[in-house]
This record gives C-alpha cells, structure tokens and sequence, in this order.
C-alpha cells in the first residue's frame, strides 16, 4: 500500500508542477497569442512548440528531484519539500529566461526603410 501511495504522490507532483509551470507561462506568451496592437505581431508557434515544452518541463523537474530525494533519503515528505523547491525554482528559471519575441509597434520598419531610401535635404 505504501508503494502505491508514493507512485500516487509522484502523479501529483508532476501534474502540478506542469499545471505551475503553465500558468506561470502563459501571460509571458498571451503577447504572442494575442498579436499586440491589431493583431500585427501574432505568432500562434507559442502554442505548439513553446506550450509542450513548458508542460513536460514543468512536469519532469520537480518529477525527477521528487524520485531523487526519495530514492536517496527514503522520507517521502522530505522529497515533496525538495520537488516543490525544484519546481520553484524551475519556473523562476523560466519565466527569467524565456522571453517572447516583441517586435516594435508602431512604424519602426516603415520608419526605417524612409530613413535609408529618403535623400537628404540639405
């Protein structure tokens, strides 16, 4: 019964350090999804490359400090302390790196290109 309990507790650890890891990430992408002033700037790839990755890392770092901890120390509630810091720490590391791509908003690239091709006045 124990076993099943401790397999049971590692199913809960990584379902809710994937649901953190998502919800932590999702209104760094909404950017992305929603597109900026008029839609202009949408990049629907966040959805699926960046939302699966997010999911299965969110679930495989605490899942994996979980089964490290247990495997060496044997104290189940210590492993849930470990796993809950790992996944802290895991989504800490993600929201500081993954940042999503923001292109300029209004008439940086028109304003760029008039820059280049317009002569000068003298």
């Amino acid at each position: 019964m124990e076993e099943e309990i401790k397999g049971l507790a590692g199913f809960v650890v990584a379902g809710s350090g994937a649901a953190a890891a998502l919800l932590a990430w999702a209104p760094l992408a909404r950017v992305n999804v929603e597109g900026g002033f008029e839609g202009i700037h949408r990049d629907l790839s966040v959805l699926y490359v960046d939302l699966p990755l997010v999911a299965a890392g969110g679930a495989l770092v605490p899942l994996t400090v979980w089964l490290f901890t247990l495997r060496r120390l044997h104290r189940p509630w210590l492993a849930v302390v470990a796993a809950v810091a790992g996944a802290a720490l895991g989504i800490w590391g993600l929201t500081n790196w993954w940042a999503p791509y923001q292109a300029p908003e209004f008439g940086y690239e028109r304003a760029m290109h008039e820059s280049v091709s317009a002569p000068a006045v003298v």
